[in-house]
């Protein structure tokens, strides 16, 4: 669409232009209506001539991209005709602008384009909503709507929809998705929103024929100019270039038409099926795109395309001449193969090594790397594309581009076309083995990958048409050839086994292909499709297909092989097994998993057996492959083996849910044999693993046997491996397979009755270990059910009940934590009903909780007391656990649990849980239980622990007694009571025990073993006696030597006889090299035969261990003899839970129960008084624990004494550290010392340790943080909680803020008075004031000096800028940044706060004057002064410049001296804040324990002493005398000073007291409150008088004057108020007419007790800053009070009130007053001021009079209940700043602005927007709510902490960056901590994890 296009319009004639010209000098509206008129005359022929002419120029071919290489054709020559020589044509936008305008005309026919879109979209009748979304899109899934689990919604068809109560998730599309709204193959119609529920096709109206007409001329060659594009950009990338940069070119010049297209699907339906006709159309391609005739331009594109064909390895079918070789064999005659004719003979086997041929000669030995199945129809899949039609040469070439986002979603925008949807998917499914080439070579595979599933999703989760393109398209065969071709391409040769001889080939996880999981798009279109039935039933029916399949899986069976290093540590750590546990995971478990959940019923049998058949054979040719014979080989374990999975789960599916008969799917013994080999090899490992034995390989192998057992795998991995293992056991011969296991764990030479012995294989102190290792894999193999007869539910509980005793979890934690099946179609979908019923009936759930040190605990599941009691289960919880601390954890619990409940004081042993009934197939299992090899293993560990032999523990006898109890649990049936017959004893000589069943075996007293053990032994010194018992299995006949029964001779005999019952070649087996590591027994020489003495039996040997545990002899006593009932009902609940002696007390009485004669047999080892049996050792054993337990507990009692002290001294510092709100409890390291005589105050250091005063010379300090703050400035004046904003109309105006009003006052009284007098008139530090906070504790500020220096020097991490002057307390670690010196002297000014004087007013206020005049001398140069300097350094420099700097001159002292006082009364009002705003609590607070505002007022009054105020601008003064020439001193400044009238009091009570000299007299004090006060009382007067109304006033004022001459005149409000009036009447102040809003104000009648109320409401906050100010310079207790007496109890307090005046008549505030002058001198005297100030600006008058004294609380801002709410609107929200929508937006929680969560774009200076707005909204600190995460953020200078989220799920849970995308509501609790937090500025000690922002935020 280039220059060409210019030329056409611009009316300049090409040479060979056919129609006439005059059309194209009109404009294009004129010739588009021209020619869409000449289109619809019946004969159009000319019309379209005309139009394929005009269309031939506009949409030209050459390219500007070509146009550097096009030669002289005439089509260049037409385009050099537009510009000045070909390029420069207009540049290469503009032409491709010319040419979409044209299509736009031409499509609408000559009207408005506009226009015409609407038209379209009026015939849309599409019922689909098909919105398609890219990647981080927020769309919602709702499981209850959904028929494929890969359902999505947008937002808007969701909130549409109605989902109240459904089971859905918000979540961001990885990928990209489309909206299934209106889709009923997809999702339940019930889902579907209002605009899509289905429309009936009736009610829209038929497409005009003429409205489209122009489209179906206009878009194909539009469409295949498109083509061409593509055609002539691409250019097959060199080798090893990436080519990205050139496809970005081509594309970046294609948006526009690309886009065009995209618009064109938006229109809907009607313009969709003109699309879909337009690309599917076979006749149009032919036509343009043949390459056939004489444009040369159009050859030359065609050439262009072909070779792009034949460079991705594809064939064109035409080419089938030069091939020269014809694949007829699969019936694909026409499909031949191109691109290797010297191949001819050999397409079968050649095995060629090269595997990535770039250069484009696909070579077909490229293929053939091992044995495939079908090898015949592959290659057609996999070589050969023809196209046919637009849409497939579109698709090819999306796919040569690597999918460009514009591509795909203009081709996915087509699919709710249905016609168009169908033709997609064939075509996409032709293309699928070419886009697996371009996915392997691509640079960039993780953005294709999500490209792909993009587009795939969308096609294969619609059942219908998978299966349609299943039938059509051979979907099945494709998909699994295109899998097997991928992986082909990284096979290696297995070492598993025989290393040299190994035939067998498996995955290279080290390769990019399974390490970047570029197979990933693949395999889930595979998991996709088989989720479908009917497509799953044609893979499970088609042999081929499954045997392929098989072949497939084979090459993950045994890769990652792990060998074990024996020498030196490996070198490197391969992390190559996340590929390998994710390969197993993805491509063989899921798709099992997938074809599982159609096997489901007994109909499908014949399926399994398919699968089971193709299996077996598979594991078959592996065995050869790997040449197994019966050892694997030593120190290697993979732990992939999936086809032994494929193998158990159909196995276990056959038995549970198609009534299969086992054993006619079994093989036969051998093949068992093999079978068990190596996933027991894995089990064995697995104990090696844990007991460091393979320590030399590194981390990563403990990460593996950590994986293999990890909730997302363990069902796919280890539970079927022991299900495997079950069968076997099962089927095979019990001591085979008890014997083997010995052997796998290496613990056989430890299974010996001698006291030593030499193991070949195994270090001693791995023995112990391994030997746990093995007995619980017994346990666990005998005792679990899960795929033995338990039902889905029953697991799921079990499951549950393992996860909630090891931890309380999370509903989210348990969710992910149950191992559920990874295919999303199987039954239990993670929180569906079954899930939560379960849930509610084996938990109790623990709502969230707040500990006082502000961590945040989460809703919590616990497990209920009656799960502890029956269902604990330590078997699940040991085969579950990741790590092995969980099982000590849950047992730590259980103990707890029963101590709690009182059911078992001690530390109980893991309790015996009885198992649900195995299924009838595998009744075999239990007879591992019963045969005498285990019961020879039982017996001599039991007697191995009796003999306290080294190397057992307390976990062995505690297996070895677990699998007792299972025994007689599972006993085969009654056995006859009476005694053996003696026949039975000649068959058995040979053996330890009679017959095989534990039950009688028990009873059997074995009195004599040969052992062969070293010369060293005790043993060998004995005597052998004469002969040796009968029962002895030492003398066996056949060979008349003595031997030693021998676990590995025994299992060799066995595994013979099975070879041999087999192969019917008795003695022929030929032993593999391996076994010659098992030596004889008696070869090593040092070895030598004893002869022990024993006669025990397993019964004798049990009561013998209940003495030992005991401690105690004879400590056992059958309970049947007291008690017949026991025999009766044997569950007796007290051998439930306790002890190694419970469970023998229980094993015991199982065993007398199960026979007669053990009861008999008990009874009488009883009766025999036994003497502890080897004296010597267990006496001494005896004393020992003995003593130990002694010990213990004398050890234990100091401990705890230790603790307790610990716990009290922690506590007290806590309390002072951490309270915020309990006043009571804590008196615990006041700062203030009670006592009145204490002359000095005494300071504790806590580096040094020692006390003593502060002094001059070394001076102490408080530790203290100063922060700057601005809550006090976000106090308002209206109690309507302000709310976050969510939607455009609400807003928020920070104009009713405290900061803002003060703001505005003190800039009125800059504008009209003089500076210097301004700034004393009011306080700052609403914004940006400074706080100061204590620990309370204190150091020698010297002693601070060295510890800084340590911490700069300590190289270790902080959280905290040393350089800044960060630190943390010594003692109790809280955050500080300075020290606070403490002024010598006493703390509290006590003697002088005790004597009255009885100086009278006039006295005081004199004293108070020449106190004042008295400059501050400049202190001498001590520490003392040194440090109070540094200190209001520190404080100055801790806020920002701009919130100390008000003044009009720069620098000017009066700046200082403002900013000085302020601080004292940022701290008072922030500490009254932090009291409730009032002072009715009273009592020391515990802000004021905390509060240094003592020592901070002696560094302030330092301070401001050094400023003298000039003595004629003292307010003091104008307080209290009156000025003589008042007009003249008015009259003589340009800039009057500030009136009395409009100065802040609280300002004006600091100056005073600030300036006066230290330490103060509480006689002075209360002087200048009580001059203050009248001044106060005359504001409020005044401010009351111009809020009352014109009447009001007057009536006012006549009452006065007629009061005026009574007794207390000068305390009567009404004489004040009318003398007031009169005074201010003078000025222009009331004659401004009513002002309007100041009369609205107040629109209620001025009652006297209106007005009394309105007096002490204006008096109060002065009234509490000087009580809190009166509490912290003398000490003494504020008062608690109720609310209504607050102003009279704290004036009593401050010493305004008379005692006496506690008479009858009611209280006015008015009593209070204390005139030094009288008020009818004095007050006209401040009226004058204003009246005169009123003269030339009387609007400002009473704005200044009126000060606002009613703040509210400081609070953030209110949040609605549901998160959505703010998530809908804020996370599209564009940013004010920048006008982007913001990649992380927040929004502030103070002042609810929105910003740029480190946004680049709103940076300034270097700073990110939250950090910037921290400074300016809150000095420093800001609260910022994450839209993306729900979590909130807090800013605290240069460090962040991420606070947690206030926002929970119905769970009680946060949901931190929406993964779960649960609907979340506020947590009201944790709102009010966090606004606790901010208010009491603890956010520094509260939260621990801060880490620096580096102003990125």
């Amino acid at each position: 669409m280039a220059a060409a296009a210019a030329a056409a319009v611009g009316g300049q004639p090409s040479p060979q232009s056919e129609p006439p010209q005059p059309e194209l000098g009109r404009d294009k509206a004129a010739t588009a209506a021209h020619l869409k008129e000449a289109l619809s005359r019946p004969d159009n022929r000319a019309g379209a001539e005309e139009l394929q002419a005009l269309l031939e120029r506009v949409l030209s071919a050459e390219r500007p991209l070509a146009r550097a290489e096009g030669g002289g054709e005439e089509a260049a020559a037409a385009a050099a005709g537009g510009g000045s020589g070909g390029a420069s044509g207009g540049g290469p936008g503009a032409a491709e602008e010319e040419a979409l305008e044209w299509c736009k005309c031409l499509l609408a026919g000559g009207g408005g384009y506009e226009e015409f879109c609407a038209a379209v979209r009026a015939y849309d009748p599409a019922a689909l909503c098909g919105l398609v979304w890219t990647a981080n899109f927020v769309a919602y899934r709702c499981r209850t709507c959904g028929i494929s689990p890969c359902m999505s919604l947008c937002a808007e068809c969701f909130h549409q929809g109605d989902h109240t109560g459904h089971d859905f998730n918000m979540f961001r599309s990885q990928a990209g998705g489309a909206c299934d709204c209106g889709d009923s193959n997809v999702m339940r119609e019930s889902g579907f929103c209002k605009r899509h529920q289905i429309k009936s096709s009736s009610n829209i109206p038929c497409v005009p024929k003429d409205l489209l007409m122009m489209s179906e001329f206009v878009l194909p060659r539009f469409i295949f100019c498109l083509i061409q594009y593509l055609r002539e950009g691409y250019n097959e990338p060199a080798v090893d270039v990436p080519s990205e940069k050139d496809f970005h070119k081509v594309l970046q010049l294609l948006g526009p038409q690309i886009s065009f297209l995209e618009d064109l699907t938006k229109m809907g339906g009607a313009m969709r099926s003109v699309l879909t006709q337009v690309l599917t159309n076979q006749q149009n391609y032919k036509d343009l795109s043949s390459g056939l005739g004489e444009n040369a331009c159009a050859k030359k594109s065609h050439e262009k395309y072909l070779i792009a064909l034949k460079g991705s390895g594809l064939a064109f079918p035409e080419d089938k001449l030069t091939c020269g070789m014809q694949d007829q064999a699969a019936g694909t005659s026409s499909l031949a193969v191109s691109g290797f004719a010297g191949a001819t003979g050999t397409s079968g086997q050649v095995d060629s090594s090269d595997e990535e041929d770039q250069d484009g000669s696909q070579g077909v030995g490229k293929r053939k790397r091992v044995k495939l199945s079908s090898s015949v129809k592959d290659q057609s899949i996999m070589d050969v594309l023809k196209h046919k039609s637009f849409l497939e040469e579109l698709l090819f070439w999306t796919i040569k581009y690597e999918f460009p986002q514009k591509m795909v979603t203009f081709l996915l925008n087509m699919l709710p076309d249905q016609d168009y949807k169908i033709a997609f998917t064939k075509t996409f499914v032709q293309h699928y083995a070419f886009i697996m080439k371009t996915l392997k070579k691509s640079h960039e595979s993780d953005t294709m990958s999500n490209r792909i599933v993009h587009i795939s999703v969308q096609l294969f989760s619609n059942e219908e048409l998978a299966r349609q393109v299943t039938e059509e398209c051979q979907l099945l065969d494709i998909m699994v050839t295109v899998l097997l071709y991928m992986m082909e391409s990284c096979l290696i040769k297995s070492e598993l086994q025989d290393e040299e001889n190994s035939l067998h080939v498996v995955v290279n996880c080290g390769e990019a292909l399974l390490k970047n999981n570029t197979y990933w798009p693949l395999v889930s279109d595979f998991i996709n499709i088989l989720s479908h039935q009917s497509v799953a039933k044609k893979f499970l029916e088609d042999h081929g297909l499954l045997v392929t399949w098989m072949n497939f899986v084979s090459f993950f069976q045994g890769m990652n092989l792990n060998k074990r290093e024996l020498n030196e540590h490996v070198e490197f750590e391969s992390q190559t097994y996340y590929a390998a546990f994710a390969a197993e995971l993805e491509a063989c478990a899921q798709p099992m998993w997938g074809l599982l959940s159609h096997c489901k019923i007994r109909e499908t049998q014949e399926y399994t057996r398919n699968v089971v058949r193709y299996c077996l054979e598979a594991l078959q040719d592996w065995f050869d492959a790997i040449n197994f014979v019966d050892e694997p080989a030593p120190n290697q374990v993979t732990f992939h083996l999936p086809l032994h999975r494929y193998y158990a789960m159909f196995l276990s599916k056959a038995v549970k849910c198609q009534e299969l008969d086992l054993d006619s799917i079994l093989p036969d013994q051998e093949m068992l044999m093999k079978l068990m080999i190596h996933p027991l090899q894995i089990q064995a490992s697995l104990s090696e693993i844990h007991s460091n034995m393979w320590v030399r390989n590194g981390l990563q192998i403990k990460g593996q046997a950590m994986t293999y057992v990890q909730s997302h795998f363990c069902n796919s991995m280890i539970d079927p491996d022991i299900y495997l293992l079950q069968v076997c056991a099962s089927r095979l011969d019990p001591d085979y397979f008890i014997s083997s296991v010995f052997e796998r764990f290496k613990v056989v030479d430890l299974l010996t009755m001698a006291s030593q012995h030499q193991n070949t294989i195994l270090d001693s102190e791995h023995e112990r270990s391994m030997l746990e290792g093995a007995l619980t894999f017994l346990v666990i193999l005998l005792s679990l059910r899960l795929h033995l007869g338990m039902t889905d539910d029953e697991i799921l509980r079990a499951e549950m009940v393992a996860q909630l005793c090891m931890n309380d979890r999370t509903h989210s934690s348990l969710l992910d934590l149950i191992p559920e099946n990874p295919n999303p179609k199987s039954g239990i979908i993670p929180g569906s009903y079954s899930f939560e019923s379960v849930l509610s009936a084996v938990a109790d759930f623990k709502a969230p909780v707040f500990e006082p040190g502000g961590s945040m605990q989460q809703g919590m599941y616990t497990p209920k007391a009656e799960v502890w009691d029956r269902e604990f289960d330590p078997v699940m919880v040991i085969l579950r656990t990741v790590y092995r601390r969980d099982v000590q954890s849950a047992m730590d619990r259980y103990t707890a649990f029963l101590k709690q409940s009182g059911k078992f004081p001690g530390n109980p042993w893991p309790p015996y849980k009885k198992r649900t009934p195995l299924h009838p197939s595998y009744k075999g299992l239990m007879r591992l239980l019963h045969c005498k090899t285990l019961h020879i293993v039982l017996f001599t560990l039991l007697y191995k622990i009796l003999m306290d032999h080294q190397n057992l523990s307390e976990h062995v006898l505690c297996m070895v007694l677990y699998l007792i109890e299972l025994g007689l649990e599972n006993s085969p049936e009654e056995e006859p009571d009476e005694e053996e017959p003696v026949g039975g004893q000649e068959r058995c000589h040979d053996s330890w025990f009679p017959g095989s069943n534990l039950v009688s075996n028990m009873r059997h007293f074995i009195n004599y073993v040969r052992v062969r053990v070293p010369e060293t032994a005790p043993e060998v010194k004995r005597e052998p006696p004469a002969s040796t018992s009968s029962d002895s299995f030492a003398s066996t006949q056949n060979s008349g030597t003595a031997q030693v029964f021998s676990l590995v001779a025994e299992r060799r005999k066995k595994f013979q006889e099975i070879i041999n019952r087999h192969s019917g070649e008795a003695n022929q087996v030929v032993r593999p090299k391996t076994s010659n590591k098992w030596s004889a027994p008696g070869s090593t020489p040092q070895l030598t035969t004893a002869i022990l003495e024993i006669k025990e039996s397993i019964l004798s040997l049990l009561i013998k261990l209940h003495h030992k545990l005991s401690g105690k002899q004879n400590s056992y006593y059958p309970p049947w003899l007291d008690d017949l009932e026991i025999l009766i009902q044997p569950e007796i609940p007290k051998y439930c839970h306790g002890d190694g002696m419970t469970a023998v007390e229980r094993i015991l009485l199982k065993a007398a129960l199960q026979s007669r004669l053990n009861k008999r047999i008990i009874e009488e080892i009883c009766k025999k008084v036994t003497p502890p049996v080897p004296p010597k050792k267990a006496s001494s054993a005896e004393k020992k624990t003995l003593d130990k337990e002694e010990r213990r507990q004398k050890a234990r009692e100091r401990q705890q004494k230790l603790l307790a002290e610990f716990a009290s001294r922690q506590k007290s510092f806590m309390e002072t550290a951490m309270d915020v709100d309990s006043p009571e409890t804590d008196i615990a390291m006041e700062i203030v010392t009670p006592e009145q005589q204490v002359s000095e105050a005494v300071y504790d250091c806590v580096i040094c340790g020692q006390s003593g005063p502060s002094s001059e010379e070394r001076p102490t300090g408080l530790v203290v943080l100063l922060q700057a703050s601005s809550v006090l400035g976000q106090c308002r004046n209206s109690t309507e909680p302000k709310k976050l904003p969510t939607t455009e109309e609400e807003q928020i105006y920070p104009w009713d803020t405290c900061a803002a009003v003060h703001d505005v006052r003190l800039s009125l009284l800059q504008r009209f008075f003089k500076d210097s007098s301004c700034l004393q008139a009011v306080s700052i530090g609403w914004e940006g004031g400074v706080y100061v906070q204590t620990c309370g504790h204190t150091l020698h500020i010297d002693c601070h000096k060295s510890y800084m220096e340590s911490l700069r020097n300590d190289q270790v991490l902080q959280g905290f800028s040393v350089e800044k002057g960060e630190f943390t307390c010594p003692l109790c670690r809280q955050f500080a940044n300075s020290v606070l010196p403490c002024y010598p002297g006493n703390n509290v000014e006590n003697s002088l706060w005790q004597c009255h004087s009885n100086k009278s007013m006039q006295e005081l206020i004199k004293e108070v004057e020449e106190l004042q005049e008295q400059l501050g001398i400049f202190p001498s140069e001590t520490n003392l002064s040194k440090e109070m300097e540094s200190v209001m350094k520190d404080i100055k420099s801790t806020t920002q410049r701009k919130y100390t700097d008000y003044s009009k001159t720069p620098g000017s002292p009066d700046n200082d001296f403002l900013f000085m006082y302020s601080v004292a009364r940022t701290n008072l009002e922030l500490e009254l804040i932090h009291r409730g705003g009032n002072l009715c609590s009273g009592g020391a607070s515990t802000a004021g324990k905390r509060s240094c505002l003592n020592q901070l007022f002696h560094v302030l009054a330092m301070h401001m002493r050094l400023y003298s105020i000039d003595s004629a601008y003292n307010p003091w003064k104008k307080l209290t005398q009156l000025m003589q020439d008042i007009n003249s001193q008015l009259s003589n400044e340009e800039q009057p000073e500030v009136p009395v009238l409009y100065r802040d009091v609280s300002s004006l009570l600091l100056i005073q007291i600030l300036t006066m000299p230290q330490p103060l007299h509480k006689e002075h004090f209360t002087c200048i409150v009580k001059v203050l006060f009248t001044l106060l009382y005359t504001q409020a007067l005044a401010a009351l008088s111009v809020k009352c109304s014109e009447e009001e006033r007057l009536a006012w004022k006549d009452l006065g004057t007629l009061k005026k001459n009574t007794c207390n005149a000068e305390k009567s409000w009404e004489v004040l108020l009318s003398l007031v009036i009169s005074e201010l009447s003078k000025g222009k102040l009331y004659l401004e007419g009513e002002t309007e809003e100041l009369g609205m104000v107040n629109p209620i009648a001025w009652s006297p007790d209106n007005i009394e109320r309105y007096l002490q409401q204006f008096c109060l906050p002065f009234l509490r800053i000087t009580s809190l100010l009166q509490h912290h310079l003398f000490g003494g207790d504020l008062p608690s009070c109720q609310e209504e007496e607050e102003f009279t109890v704290l004036a009593s307090c401050l010493g305004l009130l008379p005692s006496f005046s506690q008479t009858a008549h009611p209280f006015t505030s008015a009593a209070c007053l204390d005139w030094s002058v009288p008020a009818f001198d004095i007050i006209p005297q401040w009226c004058f001021e204003v009246t005169s100030f009123s003269e030339r600006h009387a609007e400002q008058v009473k704005v200044l009079l009126i000060q606002e004294s009613k703040w509210d609380l400081p609070h953030l801002l209110q949040l609605p209940e549901n998160y959505n709410t703010i998530f809908q609107y804020y996370h599209r929200k564009t940013c004010s700043v920048c006008t982007k929508v913001p990649k992380d937006p927040a929004v502030c929680l103070v002042c609810g602005t929105f910003v740029c969560l480190k946004g680049l774009c709103c940076k300034q200076q270097s700073y990110c927007e939250c950090v910037l707005h921290s400074q300016n909204c809150g000095a420093g600190t800001g609260i910022f709510l994450l839209i993306n995460a729900s979590v909130i953020i807090i800013i605290r200078g240069h460090r962040f902490c991420l606070w947690g989220s206030v926002y929970l799920d119905a769970h009680g849970e946060e949901d931190r960056d929406l993964r779960r995308g649960k609907p979340l509501y506020i947590c009201k609790e944790r709102y009010k901590v966090l606004e606790q937090q901010w208010v009491s500025h603890t956010f520094d000690h509260i939260n621990k994890r801060w880490g620096p922002h580096y102003n990125g935020l």
